[in-house]
């Protein structure tokens, strides 16, 4: 069993040490990624508030005013919306970067304290096997 252990132990921290580079690649490239999904929202944020300014200022007298309101109002839900799903690509990217860098570590951890505890019940029995066989020398000798 602790030869599998050491086995699995050493495929685990081998695998880490040659994915570690990648995923520090990954979260880099990631970061400029989201840093450039930022400026390009906020450009077209800017674009947008930009022809809506021009909108208003060009309005006729014949045009109603609630028509104006309803197509602005039309533009900055998407913005939000946009907005919220860089972020969230964000939080998601970040929680994987943790899930893959945590798992093996995690699992590593798992097998050793299983390992233990086998160790222990294992133990635990022994006692009580031979408390059980010293009671039956006993009850044989009396």
């Amino acid at each position: 069993m602790k030869v599998k252990l050491l086995n699995v132990l050493t495929v685990c921290v081998i695998t880490l040490a040659v994915l570690s580079p990648a995923i520090l690649v990954f979260s880099i490239v990631w970061e400029r990624h989201i840093e450039l999904a930022k400026a390009q929202n906020s450009t077209c944020e800017l674009n947008n508030n930009t022809k809506a300014n021009d909108f208003l200022f060009s309005q006729n007298e014949g045009v109603n005013s609630s028509k104006n309101q309803a197509s602005i109002n039309t533009f900055q839900p998407q913005l939000k919306t946009q907005t919220l799903t860089a972020v969230e690509q964000y939080q998601l990217a970040t929680m994987l970067e943790w899930f893959f860098l945590l798992t093996p570590i995690c699992v590593g951890l798992g097998i050793i304290v299983y390992d233990r505890y086998l160790v222990y019940r294992n133990a635990v029995f022994r006692e009580q096997v031979e408390m059980l066989e010293r009671l039956w020398q006993q009850s044989i000798e009396q």
